[in-house]
């Protein structure tokens, strides 16, 4: 697969030095998504035909309809059932069809796939996975080719657990032999002592809340659990 160079992000997300950067460049591309899917796409046949095949999982329909848009989201919604209606109606049809004698397994499984299928896929996780994929993939071109970058990575305090694997993944498509292994001898003590620090900053921020703590001074504590949950689960967490 071809993937198009996108540094500028990857540099903008190396410098806010957070916990993923990986996890700044979802954040800002899901903001840019909502408003595409709120903003003139709603009236354009293709992206219409797109949410058609698959709509959107419960975690983007959240965001969605707390875009300021609930007129242009409907229209999504009305097109999409409209699509999905005959679709259901044909499996239902065929289940029931096959309970006049004994009920098919078969139909039970594909009216069961599709009822699944219909709340689980979602073109916005689709295309922000894409672009993550550049972005994984500028981080490992940067590293081979930009010596600059490769002194900001190793002052990075890595990824978190959710985007790691698509690092690794594609370190391992792009790298080979000692540069992946110079990679790897990086990137994973990096992890590791990024790991541990939180793990102490985590332990002083609950017993901050003990009484004889109280007047102590967080250092880097203060914000230790929105950044330990990022770490752990991907997603950044504000007050």
């Amino acid at each position: 697969m071809k993937y198009q160079l996108e540094t500028i992000p990857v540099w903008d997300a190396f410098n806010e030095q957070s916990e993923c950067p990986l996890c700044f460049l979802e954040d800002r591309n899901e903001k840019t998504y909502i408003k595409f899917f709120l903003g003139d796409s709603v009236m354009d046949p293709d992206t219409r035909v797109e949410v058609n095949k698959t709509g959107f999982c419960a975690h983007h329909s959240q965001l969605l309809f707390l875009g300021g848009h609930k007129q242009g989201l409907g229209l999504m919604m009305h097109t999409f059932i409209q699509h999905t209606i005959p679709l259901f109606e044909n499996r239902a049809d065929k289940l029931l069809k096959s309970t006049k004698g004994k009920p098919s397994a078969d139909a039970i499984k594909q009216l069961s796939d599709f009822a699944d299928t219909s709340v689980s896929e979602c073109i916005f996780c689709r295309r922000l996975e894409q672009t993550l994929l550049r972005y994984c993939f500028t981080i490992i071109y940067l590293w081979k080719k930009d010596e600059q970058f490769k002194e900001a990575f190793k002052a990075s305090k890595g990824f978190c657990l959710k985007h790691l694997p698509i690092v690794l993944d594609m370190a391992a498509q792009k790298l080979s032999g000692s540069g992946l292994s110079t990679f790897l001898n990086t990137l994973l003590p990096l992890q590791t002592a990024s790991l541990h620090r939180l793990e102490k900053e985590i332990l002083w921020f609950t017993q901050k809340f003990e009484y004889r703590n109280k007047d102590k001074p967080w250092n880097s504590s203060k914000d230790a659990l929105q950044r330990i949950l990022q770490k752990l689960t991907g997603k950044i967490y504000r007050e």
